[in-house]
């Protein structure tokens, strides 16, 4: 298993409009992922079985967790627990450092 993820090695699949993650390293109990943001774009209302711990890197978001939305500037973070709803929406450009546990499995996959 690999110790190190190199930039010239990673992978960005767009996901959405704007929207695009690459899965910087992983194991079956810990994911770390990079999701980077147009002005704008939108990380749907969704819940997923895993805890995420979210740091923002760069840009500014809306970001709403269990029905509660407040705004999120560099060098700012938030948790989510299992199955709580959250999203985000881009209000500049921006990227989102993400870790969950367990790994997300289905990032793991090819784009159909």
């Amino acid at each position: 298993m690999p110790y190190y993820s190199l930039p010239e090695n990673i992978v960005w699949t767009e996901v959405a409009p704007g929207n695009h993650r690459a899965v910087l390293s992983e194991r079956p109990e810990l994911m770390l992922v990079a999701f980077r943001f147009d002005k704008g774009a939108v990380g749907a209302l969704h819940s997923h079985p895993h805890t995420q711990v979210s740091y923002v890197a760069e840009g500014n978001f809306d970001v709403t967790v269990d029905g509660v939305t407040s705004h999120l500037g560099p060098g700012s973070s938030f948790i989510v627990a299992p199955d709580l709803v959250h999203g985000v929406v881009a209000l500049t450009d921006g990227l989102l450092i993400d870790t969950f546990t367990p790994r997300r499995d289905d990032f793991l996959m090819s784009p159909s």
